[in-house]
């Protein structure tokens, strides 16, 4: 093979730039070194590594490699894009140095916007007179990172389970720059499967609180890193309802209360509207979390809503309020007599809400009549649906007490009267009509004085002048067939007072005239015409009330009224009780106790006294207290003792009032009133004294007792009395008022750590609410350990029958706001004042209302420990100055960041302070130049480079990679 290669007469080497070939050399035949000969054992260049690609930095030291192998060695040249590369060896000042084992060493890339003597395509051409021998290609490149990012992050909001998205495009640069994120100043940690980065986009899946902070997307590639503009992920919570707003129901003129608890981050703001309009200020009071209506009413009834809301959500609850109003009576039905035969009429109405079921009873009967109720083939009782009582064909046996009862919900009333059925016997006396009126008339003409009677049975009139009757004794004096008077031929003597008598098996009427004058016609159209039935509104033991409508008139204005009255077993005609009456209503005065009155109404005006009303309905007054008579006091007690009051199942209305029905057997003429007695028989030792409440009005069969306490059980009892008399009482019964949330927090609320210094649990310990203010059965006991954050919540509940309690779970170093309620079947109640606690703080406990030295604030604003704090950082500061007085010294001639060299030796010093952990880092070489390889004095350079680099801007080059740097110093060295 040598010796073919010998004859070769010429070599011909080609080599491949970018798909374009060249001659690398031409020769003849093989170069032989002068005065020398070829050697069997020579042997041409052979390469055996060639130089491989480079990216590399601009500034920075760079090698591509190649060796060579051949007898004799090789020489090596290099060629760049078909050039031929300059050298130290033929520019001493040339950057390029080629070093003894053929590589290419470049002090430093030189890369410009217009010059770029360093970037191309090289190779290595290694020569001996046996030939030469050419390299693969490798190119060169200058790596690039540019400064702005083409796309930067912008701050998120997102709710907590949401997800977050970051996006930022790298800046442009060469290679192309790879992208991660540093959240808060340290990398992101992509082994949580909810954190994703595809490209430079950052998702973050089912978000919590810790995810919120400030992120920087970062870009890197050999040049270095960029840092993109601050992006804040701000992760909130959406508003959550810790309390919703219940339903409730109360009673006209009660309080309400809507409470509405939220938590969010931030704090949600609250508003109340009801039925979609926004509540405004008024009577409804809005504090924080609790709507509050005083003194509800009808119109307060509706739906109630609570809206919160924050930044990522909006949340709302409602809650239906409805108004129930007691029974009331409207119209009452009041004690009728009646004869037999003919129909009773008892009105009964009521209001309320809902609407009262009205029914009536017989009293001492179980029948009840409902209104509209099918009524039995041959019975006479029926109840319209307005709540009226009708009894037709009245009977002896149908006479007693009926009562009407109204029911609802809300509560229920009751109103007793009586029904008298009268044998007829007992008629009104008649009534006249018209009577005689004063009249003028011409002497010798003839004159009518009207009297026109009415009566069952029908009345006989006559007539009398001046107390003496006139018929049968002057022929020129005659009655007429509807009882008028007519006197012919008047004369002068005919002057007197005339009256005109209406008599009958009832009674007897009579209607005066005053003395005449003068005789004249009277004109009777021209009068009033009859008012209406006056009905009766109120009765007393000796007043009525009367109210009529007013009748046609007929000539003149009304002017006035006359009321005339019949009483039964007072006389036996009709007396004026009250005239020249203006209005339409009046009451009746001076009236004998428990008498039966009738009523009829003139009405007055310019012409006269017109006809009279339809007579009332029979009217008892009410009975007198029989102790003003001097009854026997052994009677009055014997008759007490025979009644029997049964007291029906009380009927709770509210927290605070219960209503008390019952019936009578046996009732008596002495009952003056009833004496409800009741007693509180929870929420004590015993039993507590007896309260009494008296009901005056001996008709009424039920009271309402108010002012009770909330939640308690209650005994009642029902006793007729009369004066310092006493009858027997009814059975005693129980009800239990409606509860409501304590009123008050538990006392003595005490909270101790447990365990050593490091515990994670504490002790709370309660004294329950006062008993007037619990408000029902204490149930349970609520105790709330809050942190700042949601995440460290510990909440417990227990029963009411604890009084301390352990709670675990808690965290070291976070302060915990403990506080505690009682809660009753109505709901939980007021909490106790806040107890802050730090676990691990040497003060370990905390007790109600302690505000003194077991505070941290309190300890940290004593003056000894601010002195002793002043006087420990007064010494950590002198010592630290020596300390760095002592590292200066020590390290005399070096400067803060850089490298120097000393007279007596090679001497570089590395130093950096780490700006993430304040650690610092020192190296110290030394060396001696001439026994530096090139290789040597490549890494010395490129280390030289790098701390000037980093300490010229050593707060912009990101964390330092200390690995890299031990790399070079290792290979230094």
């Amino acid at each position: 093979v040598q010796k073919a290669a010998a004859k070769l007469k010429c070599i011909i080497y080609v080599c491949k730039y970018y798909g374009s070939p060249f001659l690398m050399g031409l020769s003849e035949s093989p170069v032989s070194p002068p005065g020398s000969r070829l050697r069997q054992e020579d042997s041409p260049p052979r390469i055996v590594e060639h130089p491989s690609d480079l990216i590399v930095s601009k500034g920075e030291p760079a090698t591509l490699n190649c060796k060579a192998e051949g007898r004799p060695t090789p020489t090596v040249e290099w060629y760049k894009d078909g050039e031929r590369v300059e050298t130290d060896r033929d520019n001493p000042r040339s950057h390029r140095m080629l070093l003894p084992s053929g590589s290419l060493f470049f002090l430093r890339i030189v890369h410009g916007r217009r010059s770029k003597p360093d970037d191309g395509s090289y190779v290595c051409v290694a020569r001996n007179y046996l030939g030469e021998a050419v390299s693969r290609n490798a190119s060169l490149e200058v790596a690039l990172l540019r400064d702005d990012f083409r796309l930067n992050p912008q701050d998120v909001v997102v709710a907590v389970g949401e997800t977050a998205s970051l996006e930022c495009q790298a800046p442009r640069g060469h290679p192309e720059p790879t992208t991660f994120w540093r959240k808060d100043k340290a990398r992101l940690d992509l082994k949580d499967d909810r954190i994703t980065v595809r490209g430079g986009k950052l998702t973050i899946s089912n978000t919590k609180k810790t995810d919120g902070g400030i992120y920087v997307c970062v870009a890197a590639n050999m040049v270095g890193e960029r840092e993109s503009e601050k992006a804040q992920l701000s992760v909130f919570e959406r508003p959550v309802f810790v309390q919703r707003p219940v339903n409730q129901v109360v009673l006209v003129d009660e309080s309400v209360e809507f409470r509405c608890q939220v938590h969010g981050d931030p704090q949600p703001t609250l508003r109340w509207k009801k039925e979609d309009v926004d509540i405004p200020r008024g009577r409804y009071e809005k504090e924080d979390f609790l709507l509050r209506i005083k003194k509800a009413s009808v119109s307060d009834q509706g739906t109630f809503t609570c809206l919160a809301e924050n930044r990522v959500g909006k949340v709302e609850a409602s809650a239906y309020l409805t108004i129930r109003e007691a029974p009331q009576f409207v119209v009452r039905p009041r004690d009728q007599i009646v004869v037999q035969g003919r129909t009773a009429t008892f009105p009964c109405e009521t209001r309320g809400k809902p609407q009262p079921t009205v029914f009536w009873q017989r009293e001492g009967s179980q029948d009840l009549l409902f209104p509209s109720q099918p009524t039995k083939g041959d019975s006479r009782v029926s109840v319209s649906v307005n709540g009226e009582l009708t009894i037709s064909s009245v009977q002896r046996s149908d006479a007693g007490y009926y009562i009407c009862q109204a029911l609802t919900v809300a509560g229920s009333i009751m109103a007793k009267a009586q029904l008298e059925v009268s044998d007829g016997k007992d008629r009104p006396p008649p009534i006249i009509r018209q009577g005689p009126s004063n009249q003028t008339q011409a002497l010798g003409g003839v004159s009518l004085l009207r009297c026109q009677a009415s009566g069952d049975p029908e009345p006989t009139v006559t007539w009398r002048k001046n107390g003496v009757s006139l018929l049968g004794k002057d022929p020129r004096f005659s009655l007429l067939e509807h009882g008028s008077l007519q006197i012919q031929n008047t004369r002068l003597s005919d002057l007197g007072l005339y009256t005109c008598v209406a008599t009958s098996s009832s009674g007897e009427t009579s209607w005066n005239s005053t003395d005449l004058i003068d005789f004249m016609s009277h004109n009777a159209t021209a009068l009033p015409g009859p008012p209406s039935k006056p009905e009766v509104t109120d009765v007393t033991k000796s007043s009525i009330s009367l109210s009529w409508e007013p009748g046609p008139e007929a000539g003149s204005t009304v002017s006035s009224y006359v009321i005339e009255a019949f009483g039964q077993s007072v006389s036996n005609s009709w007396q004026t009780v009250a005239d020249h009456v203006k209005t339409t209503e009046f009451t009746v005065k001076d009236l004998r106790p428990n008498t039966v009155y009738l009523f009829i109404i003139r009405a007055v005006n310019a012409q006269g006294l017109g006809d009279p009303s339809p007579m009332s309905e029979p009217v008892r007054t009410q009975d007198i207290s029989p102790t003003a008579q001097g009854v026997d006091h052994r009677r009055v007690q014997k008759e007490l003792g025979d009644v029997v009051v049964s007291m029906h199942n009380p009927v709770v209305l509210s927290s605070t009032s219960v209503q008390v029905t019952w019936t009578v057997e046996n009732p008596s003429q002495f009952i003056q009133g009833y004496r409800v007695l009741f007693r509180q028989t929870s929420g004590l030792p015993s039993p507590g004294p007896w309260q009494i409440q008296d009901l005056k009005v001996a008709s009424e069969r039920d009271v309402t007792l108010s002012g009770l306490k909330k939640g308690i059980v209650y005994e009642i009892k029902v006793r007729p009395y009369f004066n310092e008399f006493q009858g027997a009482d009814s059975e005693s019964m129980t009800a239990r008022t409606m509860e409501e949330a304590p009123g008050a927090p538990p006392q003595q609320v005490t909270v101790l750590t447990v365990g050593s210094h490091n515990s994670t649990s504490i002790s709370v310990s309660w004294d329950p609410p006062p008993t007037d203010q619990q408000n029902g059965i204490i149930q349970e006991y609520k105790i709330w350990c809050l942190a700042n954050e949601t995440r460290f919540h510990v909440n417990k509940s227990v029963d009411a029958t604890i009084r301390s309690v352990v709670v675990g779970g808690l965290q070291a170093g976070v302060q915990y706001r403990v506080e505690v309620a009682a809660g009753t079947s109505a709901g939980v109640g007021v909490k106790s004042k806040a107890q802050l606690i730090i676990l691990g703080n040497p003060l370990s406990d905390i007790m109600t209302g302690s505000e003194g030295n077991n505070s941290i604030s309190d300890v940290v604003k004593q003056p000894a420990f601010i002195a002793g704090l002043g006087g420990a950082c007064w010494i950590v500061l002198m010592g630290f100055s020596a300390w760095l007085y002592w590292r200066r010294k020590k390290r005399k001639g070096l400067s803060n960041y850089a490298g120097k060299k000393t007279k007596k030796k090679n001497q570089f010093t590395w130093f950096c302070i780490d700006t993430e952990s304040r650690s610092t880092l020192g190296l110290s070489l030394r060396w001696k130049k001439k026994l530096m390889s090139s290789q040597m004095q490549l890494h010395l350079s490129r280390l030289k480079r790098r701390t000037k680099e980093m300490y010229s801007a050593p707060m912009e080059i990101g964390p330092i990679d200390f690995n890299s740097l031990c790399t070079d110093v290792h290979q230094l060295c």
